[in-house]
């Protein structure tokens, strides 16, 4: 009888054990899975000299200042996926919105047409990622740009991103 609960202690132990060593995750995907990141759209504006807006520096290679409002328009609150994309000779960041997000795009887009759109990004670093040229409305919610980036950036980027809205999503079911 002894004998009989040893197996089967032993048995429900190998179980246990094996669940642990295929369920876990290994330190590196522990660390990936806390990555968070924010991004912010800020709008193009003139400058009229008070605090609201500000030069920043787009592109560290070969700099341009582009004067922004200091607001954001969107932020990764209004955000629902993100993802690196193939593009024309390179890759892209893509940024799905949720609905807030997109008819605050949609109506951005249609009304400054011409004016570019500031990104920052808060990673490792804090860094302003592109300021793409506002050439068309945008009223699917989804807006792809180049960033000034390394891939291995990019995917760190958007895996921060997507981490942060699946954590939000999971607090607003709770």
């Amino acid at each position: 009888m002894m004998l009989l609960r040893s197996r089967s202690f032993n048995i429900y132990f190998l179980w246990l054990l094996a669940g642990l060593l295929t369920g876990c995750k290994t330190t590196g995907e522990k660390k990936k899975s806390k990555d968070a990141s924010t991004i912010r759209l800020h709008l193009e504006v003139n400058a009229d000299g008070t605090p609201h807006s500000g030069g920043v520096p787009i592109y560290r290679q070969q700099p341009i200042m582009v004067n922004v409002n200091r607001e954001p328009f969107l932020t990764e609150g209004d955000l629902q996926e993100a993802s690196v994309v193939e593009a024309l000779g390179g890759f892209a960041i893509k940024l799905q919105f949720n609905r807030h997000g997109s008819l605050v795009l949609d109506g951005t887009t249609t009304s400054y047409k011409g004016r570019r759109i500031g990104i920052q990004s808060q990673f490792t670093e804090s860094r302003w990622l592109a300021a793409p040229l506002i050439s068309q409305r945008l009223s699917n919610g989804v807006l792809v740009f180049t960033p000034d980036a390394t891939r291995e950036e990019a995917e760190r980027i958007v895996r921060g991103l997507n981490n942060l809205t699946a954590a939000v999503k999971k607090r607003s079911r709770l």
